[in-house]
């Protein structure tokens, strides 16, 4: 059946297309005036209260932190203050599963700016971090992200980041476990977006195992473009490790494609999320 209606002069007006609902969306859950002042006045002046405290006591002890413990620390007690602010708990799945001794790259959807506190709180070992040069320019998350030894990548002139490219290697090979958004940025419409080529050069170089991590809910708790704080349940799933032992940059193509069906697998699975 069309639903395009004909209208005078035989012309045909535009199909009227109904909203696609969030991909996971809690059916019957209301955010309305309430939420939004909550949000406005309370939750978004929390956080940015613990973002300017902590990040600048924190700035003065990078300066000597070579290792970047002690600015995990911080930023594990920034995103613990935030996951108990806005009252979302998150049930993990998955993660008894995995050797969270061994090194490896963690590919996680990336559809919040509230992903990264989640990581934080309930990955249980020191990581670090491939993000993109633009946010450098935000005042001390940027400085925060820059002590503690995040791997900065500039997209649109990668030879400025072979120095960052190599040093991930490297602590990969030494045990450092690494995340990574292969998407390349945050969802607008919390679907996840094709991976880009290369996103898994660090993993088949340093011949680590990629972990598909799916962060259910987040998009819907803080979409792009709004400070609007939805407070609800979240969950982060972890699927199974996949080898990169005997890859080559060749395979980069099919890995990529292998890691990014098993994380639409987790993203888009049928189940409830946690009462």
């Amino acid at each position: 059946m069309n639903s395009s209606v004909e209208v005078e002069g035989g012309a045909e007006a535009a199909p009227v297309v109904a909203p696609r609902r969030s991909p996971h969306a809690i059916p019957g859950e209301n955010y309305g005036w309430w939420s939004r002042l909550r949000s406005y006045f309370i939750l978004d002046p929390l956080i940015w209260l613990y973002t300017l405290v902590l990040g600048v006591v924190a700035l003065p002890g990078g300066l000597f932190d070579r290792s970047g413990r002690r600015l995990h620390w911080f930023s594990r007690a920034w995103s613990w203050l935030i996951m108990k602010t806005i009252f979302s708990p998150v049930k993990v799945t998955g993660l008894d599963k995995i050797d969270t001794s061994k090194p490896q790259v963690y590919a996680v959807n990336h559809a919040s700016a509230m992903d990264i506190p989640v990581l934080y709180v309930n990955l249980p070992f020191q990581f670090r971090i491939v993000f993109k040069k633009e946010l450098l320019a935000y005042p001390i998350v940027g400085w925060q992200l820059k002590r503690s030894g995040q791997v900065c990548i500039d997209q649109q002139k990668p030879a400025n980041s072979i120095a960052a490219i190599r040093s991930a290697v490297k602590s990969l090979k030494a045990g450092m476990p690494l995340v990574i958004y292969p998407e390349g940025g945050r969802t607008p419409d919390g679907e996840i977006k094709p991976f880009l080529p290369g996103a898994f050069f660090l993993a088949i170089k340093a011949q680590v195992d990629i972990v598909p991590v799916a962060l259910v809910g987040t998009y819907e708790l803080l979409p792009m473009n709004t400070y609007h704080i939805k407070c609800r349940r979240l969950e982060m799933r972890v699927g199974e490790p996949i080898s990169t032992t005997g890859l080559k940059m060749k395979d980069l193509q099919t890995v990529s494609a292998k890691v990014q069906k098993a994380l639409e697998n987790l993203y888009y699975a049928e189940r409830p999320l946690p009462a």
